[in-house]
C-alpha cells in the first residue's frame, strides 16, 4: 500500500510479506558503526517483527522508501503499539523503532515523511504519547524531547560474587520458566513496576511472547526464568541471552512480598556468573567478567548489595512526545489530586498558568481538585506564572528532572513563590523504569 509519492521515483509505503528478507538484510547494514560486519541480531529482530506473531505489532506496521527506479529499500522505520502506566494511569504509547537511511538517500526528508505518518497511526489509535531512543538531538526536530530516564544501571565485576562455601547448598535455585509460570510472572513484574512514576504494561500475551516468542539472536531476546524455594516459585529473572563482551545483563528482578533481597540475591550472582561462564563457552569470544543490573536508577538489588555494585551509570533519556499536553494532564489528573492531597498544599484553590512562550496551560485548582486544564495563550501584559522554553516542561512531567533543576539549566525557565511549590508537588522527581515493547 502506498502511503505517501515523495518525488525522484521514491515511494513511501507499508511493508509486505515480500519485504521481510530484504529489510532485515537492509537493518543489518544500515544499524552498525563504520567497518562492523552486518548486525544479525538486528536481522533476525526485523525477522520477527515481519512474521506476523507480535502480540502488538502486525507487519505492515513497518514502513518503507522505496527507490521505484530499482526497487531498493532506502528508509525504513516501524511503528510498535504498546501500553504505558503513569502512576495507577494506563495509556496507549507509540513506539516509532528500526529508524534507518542508507547513506545515499540521506538529507532529503525521508524521516520525517516517515515520523510524520507514525504519528499520524498515533492520532488514529489514541496513543496519546510517543516515545523513542536515539542519538543525541536528532529526534528534537521531529517535536520530541529528551524527558524521561532510560538505560541507568549498575554493575559489578567478577571478584565481586561471592562465593559458596563447600559445605553450604543455595537455598534458592533459578530455573527458565515455563508456559505455568507466567501469571506469576506477570503479576511479580506489576507489583514491581509500583515503585516507578512510568512503567510498561506488559499483560499474559506479552510474557508469552517474551518466553517463546522471539529467535534467540535477536536483539531484543531475553532469558525468562523464576526463582525458587522448596518447590514455591518467589521470583522473577530475565536476562540476556549472550554476554555483551565480558558482560551479562539483567532486565527484570523482581522478589514476591516477603522475601528477602539480601537472602536471593548472592544465589543471582552466582547463578550470572555460572550462566555468564557457559555463554562464553559457547561463543569464544571474551570470557564472562561483569554482571550488569540495567533496572534504571533505583531498584531494591541496589540496596541489597552496594559494595557489589561499584559501577554506576546515570541514566540517558527516552525522547517523549506528547502531541497534545492538556489532554494528557487531564488524563493523570488523578494523580496530581493525591499528590496535591498528601502534600502541604492539601485543599488549595487557585489558578495556575504555565507559559510554554509559543502557548501554554491553564490550571484551575479548587479546593484541591483540577477543575479546568486547558490551552491558554502567554501575551506580553499575561505572561503566567511559571516558564518553561522550548519542550522543558515534559521532563518535569515525566519526573526526569525536578523543578529546581530545571529552573538551574535553563535561564528562562521560572517560578517563585507558592508557584514553584505547588509545581514541586504537582510534579515531583520520580524514578521510571520502562521496559519498552520491542
Amino acid at each position: 500500500m502506498v502511503l505517501k509519492e515523495l518525488g525522484d521515483g521514491l515511494i513511501l509505503r507499508r511493508a509486505t510479506p515480500a519485504d521481510a528478507e530484504p529489510l532485515a538484510k537492509f537493518n543489518a547494514e544500515m544499524h552498525i558503526n563504520p567497518g562492523e560486519e552486518p548486525n544479525e541480531a538486528i536481522a533476525q529482530w526485523t525477522r520477527d517483527l515481519m512474521a506476523g506473531t507480535h502480540p502488538t505489532f502486525p507487519p505492515e506496521d513497518f514502513m518503507v522508501v522505496e527507490d521505484t527506479r530499482n526497487g531498493a529499500i532506502v528508509s525504513a522505520l516501524n511503528h510498535i503499539s504498546q501500553r504505558w502506566s503513569y502512576g495507577s494511569i494506563e495509556f496507549a504509547v507509540g513506539r516509532p523503532e528500526l529508524v534507518a537511511t542508507h547513506p545515499d538517500y540521506r538529507r532529503r526528508g525521508l524521516v520525517r515523511a516517515q515520523m510524520e505518518m507514525s504519528h499520524q497511526w498515533s492520532v488514529e489509535r489514541g496513543e496519546v504519547l510517543q516515545v523513542i531512543t536515539g542519538i543525541p538531538w536528532y529526534y528534537r526536530q521531529f517535536g520530541y524531547e529528551m524527558g524521561l530516564e532510560h538505560a541507568g544501571y549498575r554493575a559489578g565485576y567478577l571478584p565481586h560474587i561471592p562465593k559458596l562455601e563447600e559445605s553450604q547448598e543455595e537455598s534458592y535455585h533459578i530455573r527458565p520458566a515455563t508456559q505455568d509460570d507466567l501469571s506469576f510472572i506477570a503479576e511479580c513484574y506489576k507489583r514491581g513496576m509500583g515503585r516507578y512514576l512510568l512503567s510498561t504494561v506488559r499483560d499474559d500475551a506479552l510474557w508469552e511472547y517474551e518466553l517463546q516468542g522471539r529467535s534467540p539472536i535477536s536483539e531484543p531476546t531475553v532469558h525468562l526464568c523464576v526463582i525458587e524455594k522448596d518447590g514455591e516459585v518467589v521470583g522473577l529473572l530475565a536476562h540476556q541471552l549472550r554476554l555483551w563482551g565480558p558482560t551479562l545483563s539483567v532486565r527484570a528482578y523482581e522478589l514476591k512480598p516477603g522475601i528477602s533481597w539480601l537472602a536471593v540475591t548472592p544465589t543471582v550472582l552466582r547463578y550470572l556468573k555460572k550462566t555468564g561462564e557457559a555463554y562464553h563457552a559457547e561463543e569464544g569470544k571474551e570470557p564472562f567478567g561483569a554482571f550488569i543490573f540495567f533496572l534504571g536508577t533505583e531498584h531494591p538489588v541496589y540496596q541489597a548489595i552496594p559494595e557489589l555494585l561499584p559501577r554506576k551509570r546515570d541514566p540517558y533519556a527516552y525522547y517523549v512526545r506528547v502531541p497534545d499536553v492538556p489532554g494528557f494532564l487531564r488524563l493523570i489528573t488523578p494523580v496530581l489530586e493525591q499528590r496535591l492531597a498528601e502534600s502541604v498544599a492539601v485543599g488549595h484553590t487557585g489558578e495556575l498558568l504555565l507559559n510554554f512562550y509559543r502557548s501554554g496551560v491553564r490550571l484551575v485548582l479548587e479546593q484541591g481538585k483540577l477543575t479546568a486544564i486547558e490551552p491558554w495563550q502567554p501575551m506580553p501584559d499575561d505572561i503566567g506564572h511559571a516558564g518553561f522554553p522550548d519542550l522543558s516542561f515534559l521532563q518535569l512531567l515525566f519526573g526526569y528532572r525536578s523543578m529546581e533543576e530545571l529552573r538551574h539549566f535553563y535561564a528562562d525557565c521560572w517560578a517563585e513563590g507558592d508557584n514553584f511549590v505547588l509545581l514541586s508537588i504537582l510534579y515531583p522527581k520520580q524514578p521510571s523504569y520502562t521496559w519498552a515493547i520491542s
